[in-house]
């Protein structure tokens, strides 16, 4: 197989995988956000149902798709 065929490959299986990018393949969807504060909490660190409340400014946080996720977030 020539180099072209070996790198078709590579990317072929890179984007097939949620985790792409990094990811540390603990199951994470995205995060929890405030955007007023910029504040960030990944879903994996959540305990409880429902959004968490922004520790700076007690508003509900917003739940966005990780980049790292398949698909489209926008």
């Amino acid at each position: 197989m020539g180099v072209l065929g070996t790198i078709s490959e590579v990317l072929e299986a890179s984007t097939e995988s949620a985790n792409r990018g990094g990811g540390t393949g603990d199951d994470s969807k995205g995060a929890y956000w405030c955007h007023d504060c910029s504040e960030r909490i990944r879903d994996v660190d959540v305990e409880g149902e429902g959004p968490p409340d922004c520790s700076n400014c007690g508003e509900p946080m917003e739940f966005e798709r990780s980049a790292a996720s398949t698909g489209c977030a926008c």
